[in-house]
């Protein structure tokens, strides 16, 4: 007996690629606390010691110990977000056996591109570790855009920020101009030149330089690029719950999940930001 429903095409075995954005951000915080964390809600407390006194040293005449003065902030677990999706299944033999683990692969995508957006727009510095702003945004060219990265990594010297392991995070527009500058196509040599994955795209002015499509921006306009290190900011995320079911009125595998997070800016003297426009 033919089957009621069958559909006369054929079912690929490979899916439509999409064009992703890379996702930057999340491999640019440090990750400490995030076995710490359980559920929605949580609130981890973050203690810092703070500086020590050195003293110039006469014999038999040291003074009393101080007292360690240490500061305490909060990562609160204040974001959730979730997925529920189903894939008919009336007619299995038309059905792709690799479809729900690849909607999984896609479910995993969008709640990274969310975190990803999230800790982008979350990354605040201090008034002096600015570069142009809102109301003067700098509008660099391909002459002078190196230039600036050069001032972003002065600005995180002056703070006393470590030389090893600064990244700056930039619009591909940006990237554009930096194409232009022999500096940057020849301080990395064959570096420079290669396609490498997860957004990194070469070296310039001290920094390891990553491309991102989620650069803080208003309407294409007064684009946050930000640089730093990875203690700057403290990320936690946990995926809490995944649960499979049958939906009640349909004939359909479902997939629901809950994912829980929270960031924080820790040290924002080890971050810098530069406020740009297009030419």
């Amino acid at each position: 007996m033919a089957v009621k429903n069958f559909i006369p095409q054929i079912w690929s075995a490979r899916l439509l690629e999409h064009l992703d954005k890379a996702h930057v951000y999340g491999n640019l915080v440090n990750k400490d606390y995030e076995g710490e964390i359980r559920n929605y809600g949580d609130t981890v407390k973050i203690n810092q010691i703070g500086d020590i006194d050195i003293k110039d040293y006469t014999k038999g005449a040291i003074e009393d110990p101080d007292s360690l003065d240490g500061t305490q902030q909060l990562l609160t677990i204040d974001q959730a977000k979730y997925f529920n999706f189903s894939i008919e299944d009336v007619d299995n033999a038309q059905t792709n056996p690799k479809l729900m683990n690849d909607a999984m692969q896609r479910a995993a995508y969008g709640m990274n591109d969310v975190t990803d957006s999230f800790i982008a727009n979350l990354m605040a510095v201090n008034a002096g570790n600015k570069i142009g702003d809102d109301t003067t945004p700098i509008v660099p060219t391909k002459e002078d855009a190196y230039d600036y990265l050069v001032d972003m990594g002065t600005a995180l010297t002056e703070a006393n920020v470590p030389l090893v392991g600064r990244w700056v995070v930039v619009p591909a527009w940006y990237h554009a101009l930096l194409l232009k500058d022999d500096r940057f196509i020849k301080g990395g040599t064959d570096y420079n030149k290669a396609i490498i994955e997860g957004g990194e795209i070469g070296t310039a002015a001290g920094f390891t330089v990553y491309l991102s499509n989620n650069v803080p921006n208003t309407a294409g306009a007064k684009y946050k690029i930000l640089g730093g290190v990875n203690m700057a900011t403290s990320f936690a995320e946990q995926l809490v719950k995944v649960e499979a079911y049958r939906p009640e009125k349909s004939f359909a595998d479902a997939v629901k999940g809950l994912n829980v997070y929270g960031s924080k800016v820790l040290q924002k003297n080890a971050l810098v930001c530069m406020t740009v426009n297009k030419k």
